[in-house]
């Protein structure tokens, strides 16, 4: 894996809601399961750069469906992770555990 296609924690959080929502992963979506999971605001500017990063890594593909009337008709994107996204989600998820191991009374868990 070379350096430019790893991670980083608000990428993690973007595919993983993602995978979340399934057929419902549009960017409104995604930007309230991610503010609703995390507990913390996520920018529209935020959000879409991300996407736009997890795109030219081959991370995520998306395709337009017809928008709704109160959008006036605009096409949405439906975004969908890539067979190598997932392998980067599991990657990284991987080393997180790996990390984690251990570190229950540290991190507040019970044991």
């Amino acid at each position: 894996m070379s350096h430019g296609a790893g991670l980083g924690e608000f990428e993690q959080l973007v595919l993983l809601a993602i995978l979340n929502l399934g057929s419902e992963a549009r960017a409104v979506e995604i930007r309230t399961r991610i503010e609703s999971a995390a507990k913390r605001p996520v920018t529209r500017g935020a959000l879409y750069a991300a996407l736009d990063r997890l795109g030219a890594k081959g991370f995520l593909s998306y395709e337009l469906e017809d928008g709704p009337p109160d959008r006036g008709g605009i096409p949405r994107r439906l975004f969908g992770v890539t067979p190598r996204g997932l392998a980067a989600v599991r990657r990284a998820l991987a080393a997180i555990h790996m990390l984690s191991r251990g570190l229950d009374r540290v991190l507040g868990h019970a044991t």
